[in-house]
């Protein structure tokens, strides 16, 4: 089976969000691929909706074999084994959240379905955090 380099965001601002993102870390190793670099983690404030929680973000690429949609279907899972009660795709509005995966890129595929498409432009053009960890990321 052939792995492709995946590149994920993640960001917490409920709870200890240094550990939610550490747990996070672990599953995924565990249940969709080997971490092959990361990002130091960056503390911002919540874009695109208001709350007075910080986040703590960080940003990965990993080997994995799973294609997009089954990417997404771990990555979901391990949302809702950490207490992810709303999803965005549902209800349509940015919230506070315990752990928030985000698939950025797969290699160079270009993907999109109503869940999920690839690349991630608002994490590649418009977001300035997004863009420092992935900065940092590339530099690794």
């Amino acid at each position: 089976m052939s792995q492709h380099e995946v590149t994920l965001l993640l960001g917490s601002n409920l709870g200890d969000t240094k550990s939610n993102i550490e747990l996070a870390l672990l599953k995924i190793e565990q249940e969709i691929g080997e971490i092959i670099r990361k990002s130091e983690t960056l503390v911002t404030d919540p874009v695109e909706f208001v709350s007075n929680n910080i986040f703590c973000n960080i940003a990965l690429v990993i080997k994995t074999q799973f294609s997009p949609v089954k990417l997404l279907d771990r990555i979901k899972s391990i949302e809702r084994e950490m207490g992810r009660e709303n999803d965005t795709l549902i209800s349509g509005e940015y919230q506070d959240r315990i752990i928030d995966i985000d698939v950025v890129c797969v290699g160079n595929l270009r993907f999109w379905c109503k869940e999920l498409k690839i690349p991630h432009h608002k994490h590649l053009y418009q977001r300035d955090f997004s863009r420092k960890l992935l900065d940092e990321l590339s530099k690794h």
